[in-house]
């Protein structure tokens, strides 16, 4: 068919006017950020609530004690009431020396609780100088600080500690128990510290502040540790659980506290001579030292899920 017989409506499509749609963007909404998606997405977690609670409740008992009980729990014991059950003002019963085990439970929250945070500061900060410094400088420091921490990590420090506390068995007090136990538990901590470095100061942001004349040390502490925190975090708060439990543990085999002291490892360990006839006595502080060190470590398992972007996008 000749050109000048085509039909130009037949063969053209009809002109249509184009809609562009442009993203609304809410200029007053606040920037998101790291810390802010992992509070959205943790308050939205049951678990998180529970475990919240659990240690609010703990620390409470801890810094409180009397919010809880009125009884001493070491100036009110008669043998009259040893291994006895529950009574009025006694929740619990009573222990073999005849205390309040309710009492005991309450005021040992405090030993257990300090000792753990003493610990845990004590083993994050040795490990998170440690980690940056081998991460962030490299060479031969990262040798050295690595080969350091292979060695602090092969020595299991439960028996580290039962050394120290039996070295030091005249002063036994719970800040050389905490640096018994955070002065060798620290290795986990560098590792995790040094692995994030290594990822934050390849980032843009380092090398601008570079550029702009700062000093690698302040470079270290202006921008890469606080970058690096959320995994300290984490890794702090499981640890933490962890020392709760080396306390128990060291007052359990007779090395950790002094024997005057309210510990719920101590009152497990006094309470196992008398388990057949006042099984009680043993099994309420095993389950508050159970309950607490679950606690914590589901909160760090909970934090750690909540500030890793991979881990939200596969939920």
């Amino acid at each position: 068919m000749p050109s000048d017989q085509l039909s130009p409506n037949h063969y053209v499509a009809p002109a249509k006017s184009a809609e562009v749609t442009v993203d609304a963007v809410r200029v007053d909404a606040k920037p998101s950020s790291l810390w802010r998606d992992a509070w959205t997405d943790i308050r939205r977690r049951p678990t998180f609530w529970v475990t919240s609670v659990v240690v609010v409740v703990v620390v409470l008992m801890a810094i409180f004690p009397t919010l809880f009980t009125q009884v001493p729990p070491d100036r009110e014991c008669f043998l009259s009431n040893s291994n006895g059950g529950p009574a009025p003002g006694h929740p619990l019963g009573f222990t073999f020396q005849g205390c309040d085990i309710w009492s005991r439970l309450v005021w040992g929250a405090r030993t257990s609780l300090v000792v753990g945070l003493l610990a845990t500061l004590i083993g994050t900060v040795i490990g998170t100088v440690m980690g940056a410094l081998a991460g962030f400088y490299g060479g031969w420091l990262d040798s050295i600080l690595s080969r350091i921490g292979d060695i602090f990590f092969a020595i299991p420090y439960i028996l580290a500690a039962i050394v120290v506390m039996s070295v030091f068995s005249q002063n036994r007090t719970p800040l050389v128990l905490a640096f018994a136990i955070g002065g060798f538990a620290w290795a986990s901590t560098a590792r995790v510290v040094r692995a994030e470095v290594l990822r934050v100061r390849q980032a843009d942001f380092v090398m601008a502040s570079r550029a702009l004349g700062l000093s690698r040390f302040r470079t270290l502490v202006s921008h890469v540790l606080p970058n690096a925190f959320a995994p300290v975090l984490v890794i702090a708060t499981i640890t933490l659980g962890a020392a709760i439990s080396a306390e128990a543990t060291l007052s359990f085999l007779g090395v950790g506290l002094g024997s005057d002291t309210m510990s719920w490892g101590l009152d497990i360990s006094q309470a196992q001579s008398s388990l057949r006839v006042a099984p009680m006595a043993l099994i309420y502080p095993s389950i508050a030292l159970t309950v607490t060190i679950l606690a914590f470590i589901i909160l760090g398992e909970l934090l750690r899920d909540a500030l890793d972007p991979k881990a939200r996008a596969r939920r």
